[in-house]
């Protein structure tokens, strides 16, 4: 086991140095900070002097190394526009944006599996099929129309729920959260529907699909035959031989959930990383940019990692082989 993970770790770290390439390159090639930064009416002598502060004026291979170095002790560079490190200003806005993204977890677990189960053992029953019906709009359509729809039924016309915002916030270990607060649920609810509904409709087809695939297999069939209770088959047979590629979706849509949430941020002003990203790309803040990809590519990683180890949890055969 010791050994599988040093060797997934190796692995690992190899991706992220890979990544850090592409990332700075792709950023560096694009665009200029100084035209944005410098008034038009300003000298060559002012520009020049910004660009050799900025270090614009060395080779790319060699700002990459200086960047390499720096990031290693875990300096990503200053903001353009904060002129703040930049890592700080994305931890900044990190528990805002993981808020979100674990509250849209919770509810694609918490709808999708139960719904998923219901469908699956009730396929030809008209709540099934209504639920499948359901299932399909939450792939095909945009999660920026549906926040706008949401917000016109439940603030606009209905006015439950509040539209923009994250609400009253409470300090827990210095870390502002909102969820703690009834202001602060009711500013989260909207945002972290909108952003769930893909992943419910996943888990639920999923789930579905795995139980449709289970019932038919010979060790349910012989737990009925034993006079198992109905409870005990659902949770204990069905469930655990589904939850691999469950946990699978679920991992890697978290990721997908953190990283892709700049719609649903921008629609709900939700003051979190990507509303930061967004406003960076529009003033070319390189550091920012450079950052938030990088924490991105480590959150994916640390996420395969730690779905990889549940496998070894749900599945004894995955286990023994990690052991041998």
């Amino acid at each position: 086991m010791a050994t599988w993970l040093l060797r997934r770790m190796f692995q690992a770290a190899l991706v992220i140095l890979a990544m850090t390439v592409l990332v700075f390159v792709g950023v560096n090639v694009i665009g200029n900070p100084v035209d944005i930064m410098i008034s038009p009416d300003a000298t060559q002598e002012v520009r020049q002097r910004a660009i050799e502060a900025l270090g614009f004026d060395q080779p790319l291979w060699r700002q990459y190394l200086t960047f390499l170095g720096n990031a290693v002790t875990g300096d990503i560079g200053k903001s353009y526009v904060f002129n703040q490190p930049a890592l700080d200003v994305i931890l900044q806005r990190l528990p805002a944006t993981l808020e979100l993204a674990v509250s849209a977890l919770l509810l694609s677990i918490l709808i999708g599996l139960p719904l998923g189960l219901l469908a699956g053992f009730r396929p030809d029953h008209p709540t099934s099929r209504a639920i499948m019906a359901g299932s399909i709009f939450g792939f095909s359509l945009p999660s920026f129309w549906v926040g706008l729809m949401l917000i016109m039924t439940f603030s606009v016309y209905l006015g439950w729920l509040p539209s923009i915002g994250r609400g009253q916030t409470v300090s827990v270990l210095g870390i502002e959260v909102s969820f703690l607060t009834l202001d602060g649920l009711k500013h989260l609810a909207l945002p972290a529907l909108n952003l769930a509904l893909y992943q419910i409709s996943m888990v639920l087809r999923l789930t579905r699909a795995g139980v449709r695939e289970t019932l038919h297999q010979d060790f349910i069939k012989f737990a009925r035959a034993k006079g198992l209770r109905p409870r005990r088959i659902v949770f204990v047979h069905v469930l655990k031989n589904i939850l691999i590629p469950i946990v699978t979706v679920v991992g890697l849509g978290f990721g997908h959930t953190v990283a892709f949430s700049v719609v649903t941020e921008t629609v709900f002003a939700w003051p979190g990383m990507g509303k930061l990203i967004i406003d960076a790309i529009n003033v070319l803040d390189r550091p920012i940019i450079v950052a938030y990809l990088m924490m991105i590519v480590v959150l994916f990683v640390v996420i395969n990692l730690l779905v990889d180890l549940t496998y070894t949890l749900l599945d004894p055969r995955i286990r023994l082989e990690t052991q041998e």
